[in-house]
């Protein structure tokens, strides 16, 4: 067996920082690390998301190191909701209920905020129609046949 060799090691210690560099953020099903962007204040209005198919948000992990996943979201009277389809076969709804602060990226913003959970039957049917609507959902989705679970997206407290 040989040793590998310094020079080696060095490229590949390059080549590693530089894929993890970018390599960071989420792309289409496959999960991400931390976001990277303009950081940007909370919005009174969040209907401009109403323009953007998909969003990223980033949660705190139990391990330490910041996990994000690509996600839709829907603005319903200027307040920004995000969700989970199936959400007990992913982690980060978990997550987020263990450390409702997160980020997310919309557009090349970046949002420091809350997620709060929608428990509200009224919002969450007035939801599924914006939802349905934006993402061209079949009726089934109305009806709430599926398992879903979504968040209000709140400022974060100081």
């Amino acid at each position: 067996m040989t040793a590998v060799s310094g020079p080696f090691l060095r490229v590949f210690a390059i080549i590693a920082l530089a894929v993890g560099l970018t390599a960071c953020e989420p792309s289409d099903r496959t999960p991400g690390l931390w976001l990277s962007g303009e950081q940007t204040a909370f919005p009174d209005d969040w209907s401009f998301t109403q323009d953007h198919q998909e969003i990223f948000v980033e949660v705190s992990t139990p391990y330490l190191i910041s996990h994000s996943v690509t996600i839709w979201c829907a603005s319903l009277e200027g307040t920004l909701f995000i969700g989970a389809r199936d959400p007990d076969t992913k982690n980060w709804p978990g997550w987020v209920d263990r450390n409702p602060n997160v980020r997310l990226k919309v557009g090349d913003q970046i949002f420091d905020v809350a997620a709060e959970p929608l428990s509200d039957e009224a919002t969450i049917a007035a939801l599924r129609t914006v939802y349905a609507d934006k993402y061209d959902l079949p009726s089934t989705f109305l009806e709430g046949t599926s398992t879903s679970r979504y968040w209000r997206i709140v400022p974060r407290a100081s």
